[in-house]
């Protein structure tokens, strides 16, 4: 497999390595950067900001579910229809992208807090759209 990432930056970086140390891709193509490149970028965290790198091993990790149909459950962003607005819930990611959610099962209060939030989203949903 081939996983051919764009860009200079540091996420793209990290992508590269991540997939290319968990065995996720057999040849990488990095346009505008090399392997060495790369790999140095994303083992020396130190001098850089970190988050990136969390950023781009999930998205390997991700793009790993999808590729392999692993059907993995992670709590990931998707459309809720019950709710109207994209919710981090726990789902199934494989070769679809987000194939099922498990709804939690949560409490009274945790409900009207997940609804709470859920309004917020929208009202600003609406104010950016409108």
């Amino acid at each position: 497999m081939k996983l051919g990432i764009i860009g200079t930056g540091n996420v793209g970086n990290a992508i590269a390595l991540a997939a290319a140390t968990r065995g996720s891709a057999r040849e990488i193509v990095l346009a505008n950067r090399t392997r060495k490149v790369a790999e140095a970028a994303a083992v020396a965290p130190a001098n850089h900001e970190a988050s990136q790198y969390g950023i781009g091993i999930a998205s390997a990790r991700i793009a790993e579910m999808v590729l392999r149909d692993e059907r993995s459950v992670i709590p990931i962003g998707s459309y809720q229809r019950e709710f109207g607005v994209t919710l981090s819930l726990p789902s199934a990611v494989g070769r679809g992208g987000v194939t099922m959610t498990l709804p939690p099962d949560p409490s009274a209060e945790e409900k009207s807090g997940l609804e709470r939030s859920a309004e917020n989203l929208r009202t600003a949903l609406k104010r950016v759209t409108s």
